[in-house]
């Protein structure tokens, strides 16, 4: 099969390692990672990386991620969802309007500490590992992004409610649902999350085990798989001839004037003759030349 993007559905009950594992037996290939851990409990878009796809991994240019998420506000939680322990309970009297009135305070770059339920790393352990252990450390509070934060529906009575989230990477929308319930004075916590989009990739574009499996009977897997190269549709693409692919394949610095490119710092999708994605590249406008940054084929 080609290397590539496969957007998939992941079900509930699933982490995003055991999607890998499974694929990698349905596949029949070792070489498969993907851009996003989604707990257990969420479901959704998850892009799987194919082959040499999953040289991309680290260089995304876009890893925002949407979502939407149900919450039950009056409850607090060890893991600040619904599946984990209750430690907290309290009455809820939020109207909709006090509701609405908080989330702009969750708007643009903001504070997070991340649960201890997570798979953030503190002296090379995982948070989850030590929160199962019943130890809390000390987090260190991280800088994220959000979008935007759209209400979607709120019943005041149960206090229960669904929001809708853009966000950048490294966002825990269960922890923003937990802040919301502090700034609130009632707590908070996620009882549902579906994540839309990742990575450019959406519901629309995702498939399921089955679907998968069948493709793979059909032998029309390759029709699933979306080229890599769609992650960098912003850069602009470059063709090189036989010879300076070869220099290409082989980390060679070819000269801007040779190529026709401006002497100005750029990044470029590059192809070969025959319309083969091979890599990334950068503009060195000081040397005058372009540098490998990334090779994707092999």
């Amino acid at each position: 099969m080609n290397s590539g993007i496969l957007g998939m559905y992941k079900p509930q009950g699933f982490t995003s390692f055991d999607v890998i594992a499974k694929l990698r037996g349905i596949l029949h290939i070792r070489r498969l990672g993907h851009t996003g851990t989604l707990d257990p409990m969420a479901e959704g878009v998850l892009p799987v990386l194919v082959g040499s796809a999953t040289k991309v991994c680290d260089i995304l240019p876009c890893e925002d991620k949407r979502y939407r998420a149900g919450f039950r506000l009056g409850c607090i939680t060890d893991t600040q969802d619904s599946s984990g322990t209750v430690l907290e309970t309290h009455p809820v009297s939020v109207t909709e309007a006090a509701l609405r009135a908080v989330l702009p305070q969750f708007l643009g770059e903001i504070s997070q500490i991340p649960p201890m339920y997570s798979a953030v790393k503190v002296n090379g352990k995982r948070l989850y590992e030590l929160a199962r252990a019943g130890k809390a450390v000390e987090r260190q509070p991280r800088s994220v992004t959000v979008h935007a934060i759209t209400l979607l529906s709120y019943d005041a009575a149960s206090g229960e409610g669904e929001i809708e989230i853009h966000c950048g990477k490294g966002t825990y929308v269960r922890t923003i649902l937990h802040d919301i319930g502090l700034a609130l004075g009632c707590g908070g916590c996620m009882t549902a999350l579906l994540r839309t989009e990742a990575c450019g990739i959406g519901l629309a574009d995702c498939h399921t085990f089955a679907e998968v499996e069948q493709a793979m009977l059909d032998g029309t897997i390759d029709t699933l798989l979306t080229p890599a190269d769609r992650f960098f549709d912003a850069w602009q693409a470059i063709h090189l001839q036989a010879a300076q692919t070869q220099q290409y394949r082989n980390g060679v610095q070819l000269e801007l004037q040779r190529l026709g490119l401006p002497r100005e710092s750029a990044t470029y999708r590059v192809y070969d003759e025959q319309q083969r994605f091979l890599g990334l590249a950068k503009a060195d406008p000081e040397a005058g030349r372009l540098r490998v940054w990334k090779t994707i084929e092999g």
